[in-house]
């Protein structure tokens, strides 16, 4: 499975990057809003951290102005991914991108059905949100697991599920038992992945027992 990070924190974006572990990066325009910095700057600062796919959302609904908008996007760097979302439009807007060999990550999916359209749009991703679906009671793992059943069905469908809006920790080992592609994850989400109280007993035991001898692994050259 690989790891985005769902953020316009560009501290946040280089401590996770210089783990290793990080895969890309998506954006959309209430997060770049909160950096409370020029959109392009974000933009750009974040492309020459992460070498991964860097989602960029249009803010345009129709489909003349969405167009024009993914093309700007595109141009800033190779590994932009033109975000649109799940309408109409958004789908013409894919199609056209994708025709001209832009990638684009189709969001705010909520349903198979919506799925199976950005598939057959080209969509590079799909963006479930999990964490939406179960705030109204209904069931965000059980989307993912029907979207994966059925990609699997056609294997002319390339599109990758991206599963997004994630709460908890839960969300993302559930996403890889059903096999998604990729989890777009807030940092502080993706930190707590490594946590676990019986990590901190058993290194709080070997430090102790440690120190109890009295040697250092530096003094020994």
């Amino acid at each position: 499975m690989k790891f985005f990070v769902d953020t316009a924190d560009i501290d946040a974006i280089r401590d996770l990057a210089d783990t290793g572990l990080l895969d890309g990066v998506t954006t959309n325009p209430s997060l770049v809003a909160k950096s409370g910095r020029d959109f392009f700057d974000v933009l750009k600062d974040i492309c020459d951290i992460v070498d991964g796919p860097v989602s960029a959302e249009v803010t345009a609904t129709d489909f003349e102005t969405m167009l024009s908008e993914g093309q700007s996007l595109a141009k800033r760097a190779d590994n932009i991914v033109v975000k649109v979302p799940l309408t109409w439009d958004g789908l013409k807007a894919c199609k056209a991108l994708r025709q001209s060999g832009i990638m684009v990550n189709v969001t705010l999916c909520f349903s198979a059905s919506q799925a199976i359209l950005a598939a057959k749009a080209g969509a590079s991703f799909i963006s479930p949100f999990v964490g939406r679906l179960d705030d109204i009671s209904e069931d965000g793992m059980a989307l993912i697991s029907d979207i994966r059943e059925i990609y699997d069905n056609y294997p002319n469908f390339e599109t990758e599920i991206l599963v997004a809006s994630i709460r908890h920790p839960g969300h993302i080992v559930e996403a890889a038992r059903i096999g998604a592609d990729i989890c777009t994850v807030p940092p502080d989400i993706l930190h707590k992945l490594v946590q676990h109280p019986l990590t901190d007993k058993g290194l709080a035991a070997f430090l102790a027992d440690w120190k109890k001898t009295g040697q250092s692994i530096l003094d020994r050259k």
